[in-house]
C-alpha cells in the first residue's frame, strides 16, 4: 500500500520514464544501451514506489505509553529547554529517518490536537544539533487525561524539502493514525515530561507505530 502523498510524484515518475525510454528505443539500434537504461528506469521507479509505502502497522494503544511517530533510528536522547510551547524543561527524543525508511508521520499519543504549526526555515542535515530550530519543521501538541500534552516535531533535513502535517488544532486523533509525511529523508523529536521512563536506546531501531519509546511517569 502506498502513502496518497506519493500518487502524484510516482504517476509523473511513471510518465517521464516510459517516454524516455519510447525515444531511446525509436533513436537508439544498440541493444545493450535500450536495455540498460530500461533497467535503470524500473530500479529508479522501484525507490520511489519504496519510499512512498505505507505498511499498515497495528497499534496497541495505551495512554501511558509514547510511541514512535516514525521508522528509523534514535539519534538523541536528552534533557532540553522547550522553548517554542512548553517553555520548560522536557526529555526530547530524536528519530533519524533514511531515505529507505517508512516515511509516514503517526501520531504517538491520542487526544485533542492543541497546537500546530508550520515554521519555515533551513535545511541543514537532519542529524545537525541546531535542526530542530533553524529547518524547516512543523510543531504538535498531542493532549489527553494520562499523558497531558505530548509534543512532536517534524523537521526537514538536507533532502527533504516539503513536510506534510494533517494535525489541525482541536480535532480529536487516535495512537498511531497518520499525522503527516516528511517527503526524503528527515527527523521526529519528540518531547515527554521529565522523569518519564525511556524505553529505547540511542542508535535503537524503531517502528512508526508500534515501538513504545516512553512511558508516561504514574
Amino acid at each position: 500500500m502506498f502513502h496518497k502523498e506519493g500518487f502524484k510524484i510516482m504517476t509523473i515518475t511513471a510518465i517521464i520514464l516510459i517516454a524516455i525510454n519510447i525515444i531511446t528505443y525509436s533513436l537508439i539500434n544498440t541493444y545493450w544501451i535500450k536495455f540498460a537504461i530500461l533497467i535503470v528506469s524500473v530500479i529508479f521507479f522501484l525507490l520511489i514506489l519504496q519510499f512512498f509505502r505505507n505498511p499498515k502497522r497495528r497499534t496497541a494503544h495505551n495512554n501511558e505509553h509514547i510511541i514512535a511517530p516514525v521508522d528509523g533510528k534514535v539519534v538523541a536522547i536528552e534533557e532540553v529547554y522547550e522553548k517554542e510551547y512548553f517553555k520548560d524543561n522536557r526529555l526530547q527524543i530524536s528519530i533519524f529517518m533514511s531515505p529507505i525508511n517508512v516515511h509516514v508521520t503517526r501520531h504517538p499519543v491520542g487526544g485533542k490536537v492543541t497546537y500546530s504549526k508550520y515554521h519555515p526555515g533551513k535545511f541543514l542535515v537532519a542529524w545537525h544539533p541546531k535542526s530542530s530550530e533553524e529547518n524547516e519543521r512543523t510543531t504538535v501538541v498531542v493532549k489527553n487525561d494520562t499523558a497531558g500534552e505530548i509534543m512532536y516535531r517534524q523537521i526537514a533535513g538536507a533532502m527533504a524539502k516539503r513536510i506534510v502535517n494533517y494535525a489541525e488544532v482541536d480535532s480529536e486523533v487516535v495512537q498511531g493514525s497518520d499525522s503527516g509525511f516528511i517527503k526524503f529523508g528527515s527527523r521526529v523529536d519528540v518531547f515527554v515530561p521529565v522523569g518519564s521512563k525511556v524505553r529505547v536506546g540511542l542508535n535503537e531501531k524503531v517502528k512508526g507505530g508500534v515501538s513504545v519509546i516512553a512511558d508516561i511517569p504514574s
